[in-house]
């Protein structure tokens, strides 16, 4: 069906209520973007779950996304009555391009070189270099695709780090793409875990269509015993909560990788994971730190 984007302008305090607002009025999906952006009033915003908010921005474009015959006027009002204004904001309507969403997203997903042999191919790809390690992706609904710098950064500290046979936890594993190519670099029993179903659903079929045996299981399960490897790919709050229980996870002399950091970020984490592992910055890319310990 074709669709439309009621678009709207307001300031910061009124931004995510009206967004909510316009939901609860029946809009299919809203969109908050910075109405400077791309000039020098451009205000970056960084933030994570679990810390304080870091504000919004001065003035905000919102995007409602409707179908082409919804009455827009009553959504507006109706929205706008739940804020207890006295009438609706201006708007203006753009047109929804109908699209292939599944082609256009794979479009954004081509192979990426993570080195000279290791190669994260879509699956919809044929691999650029046949006789590399490639390894097949179809992130579904789960992060990890191989294109975010935290990513490349665990997968380069893999092929530094993996020698053969080492055993693995990959913690919030998304797409599976780490645990992976701990498979393929040659590591044994490689365990992934995440807190969201879709990942583990997704990061079964991936390790399905690479051919390795790579156990995938929601957090909630229990752990297994001690790892020589642990990866970590998450975000600075959690991994801070985390740290007692990946400390436990990995096995005296055994390694720990960390990354989803932000530069800033990472001597907090260093100094979160000190009593257990020696920590120092593995490398950096693009404001992104990974760290990584040795247990002691």
């Amino acid at each position: 069906m074709a669709q439309l984007a009621v678009v709207v302008e307001l300031h910061e305090a009124d931004a995510d209520a009206f967004g909510d607002a316009l939901l609860e009025a029946g809009a299919l999906a809203v969109s908050v973007e910075d109405a400077d952006a791309g000039t020098t009033a451009e205000r970056p915003l960084f933030g994570e779950p679990g810390a304080a908010p870091g504000g919004g921005w001065a003035r905000n474009v919102l995007r409602a996304l409707v179908d082409a015959d919804a009455d827009v006027t009553v959504l507006l009002e109706a929205a706008a009555a739940a804020m207890d204004w006295d009438s609706a904001p201006d708007h203006r309507l753009e047109p929804v391009p109908e699209a292939d969403w599944v082609r256009a997203t794979q479009a954004q997903f081509d192979p990426i070189r993570i080195s000279d042999r290791l190669w994260i191919v879509p699956s919809w790809h044929a691999p650029p270099d046949p006789a590399a390690l490639n390894i097949v992706l179809d992130p579904g609904l789960a992060f990890g695709t191989g294109s975010h710098p935290t990513t490349r950064l665990c997968l380069h500290w893999l092929e530094a780090r993996v020698r053969g046979g080492e055993s693995v936890l990959d913690y919030g594993c998304g797409s599976g793409i780490l645990a992976i190519a701990a498979a393929r670099l040659g590591a044994g029993e490689v365990i992934g875990v995440d807190i969201d179903p879709d990942a583990v659903r997704a990061a079964r079929d991936n390790a399905a269509a690479n051919g390795v045996d790579v156990r995938f299981a929601s957090a909630d399960t229990p752990m297994p015993p001690p790892v020589d490897i642990v990866v970590a790919n998450i975000l600075a709050s959690p991994l801070k909560v985390l740290a007692p229980l990946l400390a436990a996870q990995t096995r005296p002399g055994g390694r720990i990788v960390l990354a989803g950091l932000l530069d800033a970020q990472a001597d907090d984490i260093a100094a979160a994971y000190a009593p257990w592992f020696d920590m120092a910055p593995f490398d950096r890319a693009e404001g992104w730190t990974a760290l990584e310990g040795v247990h002691r």
